[in-house]
């Protein structure tokens, strides 16, 4: 039997601005904190340096203050790392993900009561078009 903790919420904010701030964005940022570096980061989630670097400037230009500061290679090898506003950024979503799990708890149980058994086939398809009577 599936439980309602067994059901995923993924929270998409649309920003003002025009952009939408989701698990993936905030799953780069994190992995921009954890590798120190956007390419890096880009290589662990499966994405292009490029894709990841457009994420990250949409990002930055939608805040008050830049959420990734980057530095230039060379010697010092470069890098980037979380600002402030992106950990705060990071903070914000994630506890918000966590109010709407738990507003949507009495939701979440009665969905997970309508499905089919793990492993077990739900209810056959139909298909109209074969069926005059529907």
């Amino acid at each position: 039997m599936t439980h309602a903790n067994d059901l995923k919420i993924r929270l998409k904010i649309d920003l003002p601005c025009g952009v939408r701030l989701g698990y993936g964005k905030i799953d780069l940022l994190r992995a921009v904190a954890n590798e120190a570096s956007i390419s890096a980061a880009a290589r662990k989630m499966g994405m292009s340096y490029r894709r990841a670097w457009l994420l990250i400037d949409e990002l930055n230009r939608s805040f008050a203050s830049p959420v990734i500061e980057t530095r230039i290679g060379g010697k010092a090898h470069g890098g980037a790392s979380l600002t402030e506003m992106g950990e705060r950024v990071i903070a914000i979503y994630l506890a918000a993900e966590q109010q709407a799990r738990s507003a949507m708890t009495a939701s979440l149980a009665d969905l997970a009561a309508c499905l089919a058994p793990e492993g077990g086939e739900g209810a056959p398809v139909v298909d109209a078009s074969e069926n005059d009577d529907l």
